[in-house]
């Protein structure tokens, strides 16, 4: 049999193939806290997506933008299927609930991409058609597609796609104004499913799950779409399922005998602080085979701790794997060998602030560098950002990559597409994604060491925000997250947004807490941070996959926006913002 030329081709062929076996569970907890599981056959799966294909295309959807608006996994993945298969383009996003900010994003996702069509549940219909209308946008159908009768799919018509249409569109956490929308084609995302499947040893009896957000590239291809791929069986969880206790995460893995699956270092992170002694005895993580580690830098002393915490519930260190992937390369660009542990480099911290990988001197301050593994399937180079010119071994640059998998650009964006999709190097090699993140390579292996937006220049040095950030977690045990960025002056000023633990507000202690910020920072970096704001937890903004939103933060702060219970700034910072504040206002 020929190999599918589409994912299309490939989902309609594992519904029709499959049958009655499992695609995928999806999991919640009842009210006591236990977990339960809903689960629907391929055969079922299939069925129901093609009957609500032919509804979109009844009502003209193929060859346009459908936005999907699921917070239930089966809607979610019903309703995706139903694109592919009716000839139209899913559009994944999170639903506009609560948050001003969900709202506005969802909003400028339906202008930028121009969608046709709106899949939804019964219970958020009414408040999607309000905003819909409130933006100017009353064509467009909202269609509640756990109230629709599907009862046939008679009327539907097979679609018609090609290897290098636009599978899906996925939009990026960056910018809520300005969103961009990833045109991840059919080729693309086939080959990058492949990609995973070899990196990770997954085969059809694996079970690869998770609770990222589907509209997350991890969530979305590595969680949702991967088992689909290999024909296996998904099992999935509610973001906030996970949120509310990180516990239930492990106890998945444990319940359905997940083998590959895992999020970003933070997940590991919260499991570390937030599941009890009691609680770990009564795990089995053994058969956690493949712990994917990645969606923001990769802490060692993250995975050191999970290891030695989880080690009696069968967690082997080994299972660990750190990887590297963006959605504008479909996901995956780099990963390690399964079953065996990632390198490390401890490098000195002032030679990388100088775009230098070097091993630590004694005396000098160290960082412990992880690696996200070898390039797969594509071609990676570390690149000068200024120059465009290739660096070697050892120097810090702009990581490129060149693929099958990746991207073909933004949605309607082609100036942008044509700087940041088609780079070509001074040696005359083109057709490079420019990644916006920085890093290195060493014998092989790729080390990311920032993100290139992120960098603070100060006193001739580079600044990475996440090594001052990682170090005010020793100053206090009522420090909690913290966000580290610049503002642009007559030099540039660090200014720290610091969460705080605090049962009362009380003035000596919030000054006594500034001033362990600042006496930390100058001690180990020795630059005199004069800003800190000491906020309630929670302030400090971040991706659904828990990646800090540094930029976000920074704009929260310029227009006045953040309430902090106690801050030091300086006079000449505390002029220009509020200069700032008042042009915005104005």
């Amino acid at each position: 049999m020929e190999p599918p030329r589409t994912f299309t081709e490939l989902a309609l062929r594992r519904t029709f193939e499959l049958g009655g076996r499992e695609a995928y569970l999806f999991v919640t907890a009842d009210r006591d806290g236990r977990l339960v599981h809903d689960s629907v056959s391929y055969a079922e799966l299939g069925l129901t997506a093609r009957r609500l294909a032919s509804r979109l295309q009844q009502r003209g959807a193929s060859g346009g933008r459908v936005l999907i608006l699921q917070g239930n996994g089966r809607l979610f993945i019903t309703s995706f299927l139903a694109c592919l298969f009716a000839g139209a383009v899913p559009v994944p996003a999170p639903p506009p609930i609560g948050s001003r900010h969900s709202v506005e994003r969802v909003a400028n996702i339906v202008r930028d991409a121009a969608v046709c069509c709106v899949l939804t549940d019964a219970a958020s219909a009414s408040a999607v058609s309000h905003l819909l209308a409130n933006i100017g946008h009353i064509e467009v159908d909202c269609l509640a597609t756990d109230r629709m009768r599907l009862d046939s799919d008679a009327d539907w018509v097979p679609p018609a796609a090609g290897p290098d249409d636009i599978a899906f569109l996925q939009y990026t956490s960056g910018s809520v104004s300005e969103p961009k929308g990833v045109m991840v084609s059919h080729r693309g995302l086939l080959a990058n499913e492949l990609t995973i499947h070899r990196a990770t040893d997954s085969t059809p009896d694996s079970r690869v799950g998770g609770w990222l957000p589907f509209h997350h590239d991890m969530g979305l291809v590595g969680h949702l779409l991967q088992p689909l791929w290999l024909g296996g069986t998904g099992v999935l969880m509610p973001p906030m399922t996970f949120v509310k206790r990180p516990l239930r995460w492990l106890q998945m893995i444990d319940r359905y005998g997940i083998t590959i699956g895992g999020g970003p270092n933070l997940a590991y992170d919260l499991c570390v602080r937030r599941v009890k002694d009691e609680e770990i005895g009564a795990l089995d993580l053994s058969r956690w085979r493949v712990a994917v580690n990645g969606a923001e830098p990769v802490r060692a002393e993250t995975m050191e701790a999970f290891s030695r915490r989880f080690a009696p519930a069968g967690f082997r260190a080994e299972s660990f794997y750190p990887c590297y992937g963006l959605a504008e390369a479909t996901l995956l660009v780099s990963g390690g060998t399964p079953d065996r542990r990632a390198e490390q480099r401890v490098v000195d911290a002032a030679a990388l602030e100088q775009h230098r990988i070097r091993p630590a001197a004694a005396g000098h301050r160290p960082r412990t560098l992880t690696s996200s593994g070898r390039p797969l399937g594509c071609t990676v180079r570390i690149v000068d950002p200024d120059t465009r010119g290739p660096l070697s071994d050892g120097e810090v640059g702009e990581v490129w990559v060149r693929g099958e998998s990746v991207s073909g650009g933004y949605w309607n964006r082609p100036l942008e597409n044509a700087h940041a999709f088609r780079a070509e190097t001074t040696d005359g090699d083109g057709g490079y994604l420019r990644t916006g993140d920085l890093g290195s390579m060493s014998d092989g292996e790729l080390f990311i060491t920032g993100r290139l937006k992120d960098i603070m220049f100060v006193a001739g040095r580079n600044l990475y925000p996440q090594d001052i950030e990682r170090s005010l977690q020793r100053v206090s045990a009522l420090l909690g997250t913290s966000a580290a960025f610049a503002v642009e002056g007559d030099r540039d000023h660090v200014v720290v947004v610091q969460e705080v633990r605090a049962s009362r507000e009380h003035p000596a202690e919030f000054a006594s807490l500034s001033a362990g910020v600042q006496q930390c920072i100058a001690r180990e970096f020795e630059v005199a941070v004069e800003n800190v704001l000491l906020v309630r937890p929670g302030t400090v903004r971040r991706t659904t996959s828990g990646k800090l939103r540094r930029v976000t933060m920074r704009e929260l702060f310029l227009r006045g926006e953040l309430q902090p219970l106690h801050e030091v700034m300086s006079p000449e910072l505390r002029e220009l913002v509020g200069g700032v504040r008042r042009a915005v206002q104005s």
